[in-house]
């Protein structure tokens, strides 16, 4: 199996590359679980956002620990979930659909109607752990743009392909697509 070496401050993991197409690879990074990178990232990436914002909102799931850590840091006592479908404990959500490269399937994205509230009017900091189109950051942007809040920057740990390019994102690092053969492109 091809890997990546990643360093992410003081820490090295090696990432599994596995096909996204019959051309494509990415480098697999998954956060969950893994506390000491989530606390290393979020250390390193905390310094880099603004610092005049009302909450932090991300994306489920691997977005969950990085905003936990960002919101410890940041001395913000609770951060905001976009869930991936309507729970029974929800009351008038706010629902949309996205596609993104690494599903097969559309997702719904959805805030309860509860956070919707809590959250209008709010300057918010949209957190996931990897931008790569930017297909689910944007389409969680709408949403919350639809209840009244006021998104004022997207962050990550990594761009992937050409997010790396874009100037409204913050993140901490560049994550290199790869070809069929795990070439870096």
């Amino acid at each position: 199996m091809l890997n990546y070496p990643l360093q992410i401050g003081k820490l090295q993991r090696q990432l599994p590359l596995i096909d996204l197409n019959s051309e494509l690879k990415i480098a697999s990074f998954v956060i969950l679980g893994d506390a000491e990178l989530t606390h290393e990232a979020a250390r390193l990436l905390a310094p880099l956002l603004p610092t005049d914002f009302d909450a932090l909102v991300t994306m489920e799931s691997k977005g969950i620990p990085l905003a936990h850590e960002l919101a410890l840091l940041t001395k913000h006592p609770r951060y905001f979930v976009i869930r991936k479908g309507v729970k029974a404990y929800m009351h008038n959500p706010y629902v949309t659909t996205v596609q993104t490269i690494t599903t097969s399937e559309p997702q719904q994205l959805v805030l309860d109607g509860a956070d919707a509230h809590a959250l209008k009017g709010q300057r918010v900091i949209l957190v996931d752990d990897v931008i790569s189109t930017g297909g689910s950051l944007k389409a969680g942007a709408q949403l919350l743009k639809e209840c009244g809040v006021t998104v004022i920057t997207q962050a990550a740990i990594f761009a992937e392909g050409d997010a790396v390019n874009r100037t409204d994102i913050t993140y901490l690092k560049p994550l290199p697509l790869f070809n069929k053969k795990g070439e870096a492109l």
